[in-house]
């Protein structure tokens, strides 16, 4: 066996049209437009994976049988943004105040003073709490990963961390009867949300979703190899400010061991005969532009991660996907992690449907073998 290691910068573009997450999809009547059912070569996405237990939040990790694509989302929600904004306003208020006395210091007499004109920020920019003492942390963190092992058992796998995670909270581990939609007795999607406690009282919400493809097509969405994709969503919901002042646990301590036991609900997962094409419409009607890679998307929810070479036509991406369907300019959210800066932009359509487009820079290393 041999091991080598890349590093390097990844810009990924995350798209959606979405209510309160990245990754999820909706629409006026909750239906979800048709795959185009064309055909392209798959791209290879192995150097932007990331293998079994990579960690994802909160102790959970990508399951055996799974492998994460791109980095993951963190962000920060709207409810930690209006919990810290008038601390960020005063703050900022102060700091123009400082700069405009210092102005009037060096000014000439008779001279009007004026504050300095902010320059465009370079990707990556300043964290937007920068100013703050401590920047808020983000409490949303996102996972889209392509299952290559068994379907039923990697997903209960999933489950079976997720009731590990929130121990007072039914978590259905050994019958996918109750969170996976049917089709004459095949799957046709999985979506399960729970929330509740960890055992360091953290209040979360989990939402996990599973898409084999289109049933009626049997064709699998854009870079997903025939596989089913997987999504998971990580967010706390307690008192924004409160949840601040600890760090969560990674420890899930003990998790059923599901691989031994057999999924009650008997369904049968679908096989796929082919992946659309990269040039398919996804997320409202999106579609990759040129020179892109699309490193993995989704039917249902509708989402799109993108890989882009350079950072700022990756984040022209997201913001452009967001300002084109909203009413005035995006809010624009930037969270520095780890080694990953993220941008966030977001704002409202006149229908009151709610978009999120969001930019990583992330420089990682992956290993293959």
């Amino acid at each position: 066996m041999r091991l080598s290691a890349k590093v390097g910068s990844y810009p990924v573009a995350a798209l959606a049209l979405a209510a309160a997450t990245v990754l999820s999809g909706c629409t006026a009547n909750g239906d979800e437009p048709a795959p185009t059912v064309t055909t392209s070569a798959a791209p290879d996405v192995s150097p932007h994976e990331s293998g079994p237990q990579s960690p994802i939040g909160y102790g959970l990790s990508v399951p055996k049988g799974a492998v994460q694509l791109g980095p993951l989302i963190r962000l920060r929600s709207e409810a930690l943004i209006e919990a810290y904004r008038p601390e960020l306003e005063a703050a900022q208020a102060e700091r123009e105040a400082k700069l405009l006395e210092k102005a009037a210091e060096e000014a000439e007499p008779g001279e009007t003073p004026t504050t300095p004109t902010p320059k465009p920020d370079d990707p990556p920019s300043d964290d937007s709490f920068k100013i703050l003492d401590q920047s808020p942390r983000p409490d949303t963190i996102i996972s889209a990963m392509r299952v290559d092992g068994d379907p039923a058992v990697v997903t209960r796998r999933m489950l079976a961390q997720i009731a590990a995670l929130l121990p007072d909270t039914e978590v259905p581990t050994d019958d996918l009867g109750k969170v996976c939609e049917r089709a004459d007795d095949r799957i046709k999607r999985c979506d399960f949300t729970a929330t509740g406690s960890t055992a360091d009282e953290r209040d979360v919400r989990v939402r996990m979703t599973v898409d084999p493809g289109d049933l009626t097509t049997r064709t699998s969405p854009p870079s997903s190899l025939r596989s089913p994709v997987m999504t998971l969503q990580l967010t706390y919901v307690g008192d924004p400010k409160l949840g601040q002042e600890t760090h969560e646990s990674n420890d899930l301590g003990d998790v059923e061991d599901v691989d031994e036991t057999a999924d009650a609900s008997g369904l049968i997962w679908p096989r796929m005969d082919i992946d659309a094409a990269a040039t398919t419409e996804l997320v409202d009607g999106w579609t990759a532009p040129a020179g892109s890679t699309i490193l993995l998307s989704g039917f249902r929810p509708s989402f799109a991660a993108v890989f882009i070479e350079r950072a700022t036509a990756a984040d022209a991406v997201a913001r452009d996907w967001v300002t084109q369907r909203i009413e005035g300019e995006p809010d624009k959210d930037v969270v520095e992690d780890l080694n990953e800066v993220g941008t966030t932009y977001s704002g409202s359509a006149a229908n009151g449907t709610y978009y999120r487009g969001t930019h990583v820079m992330s420089a990682r290393a992956t290993t293959s073998c």
